[in-house]
């Protein structure tokens, strides 16, 4: 049978987020994608030679829709790296409740890719630990944080905030106190990071 649309990556890609999203990741298969392109599924698999390549490929890209927001924020050097840091937390918070609520289905792929130990998961928390330590190193040069490794103590900041960004925690970010709980922590890490005022 004729494929309706050109076929490529991203077609392929489009295709299997709707599936995800219609079956969830446990019934979602291949020959799905393939039916609601109109073409058979070793179509498909001459793009993605594999069911698990496409679904990191799909939840690569569903996960990177907010990684320039998130990078805008680290990057904004006009934020003093305090308010940036408290911002960006925030903000990472805001991206995953967004997400269970809206893409559940595609959430739980990602789950399942995490608890698999994908590259899909641990790329994605290397690129937030890189924007995290962006910002404190930024912190550091201005002389507003106390830090001679910003990578281990983005690795610390990020550690101590897991409730607000591991898909353990997902279950609780809907607590209507969340975000107060957040900005606690926030407190308390920049208590501990900022440098001491000169007398």
């Amino acid at each position: 049978m004729p494929a309706r649309i050109p076929l490529d990556a991203n077609a392929i890609l489009a295709a299997t987020e709707e599936i995800l999203r219609r079956h969830g990741p446990d019934k979602a298969t291949v020959v799905d994608v393939a039916r609601a392109l109109g073409v058979s599924h070793a179509a498909v698999y001459k793009h993605f030679p594999s069911k698990q390549v496409l679904r990191e490929a799909v939840t690569r890209r569903w996960l990177d829709r907010d990684r320039d927001t998130l990078a805008a924020i680290a990057a904004d050097s006009a934020v003093p790296p305090a308010q940036r840091l408290r911002a960006w937390l925030h903000a990472v918070l805001a991206v995953k409740q967004a997400k269970i609520r809206e893409d559940p289905e595609l959430f739980a792929a990602y789950g399942i890719l995490a608890a698999a130990h994908s590259t899909v998961a641990t790329d994605h928390v290397a690129d937030l630990l890189g924007q995290l330590a962006a910002i404190i190193a930024d912190g550091a040069a201005d002389g507003s944080f106390r830090t001679g490794d910003a990578e281990a103590t983005a690795r610390v900041v990020f550690h101590a905030t897991a409730k607000f960004n591991h898909l353990a925690h997902a279950a609780e970010w809907q607590d209507p106190g969340i975000g107060t709980e957040l900005d606690e922590v926030c407190g308390l890490l920049l208590e501990g990071l900022q440098a001491p005022a000169s007398s």
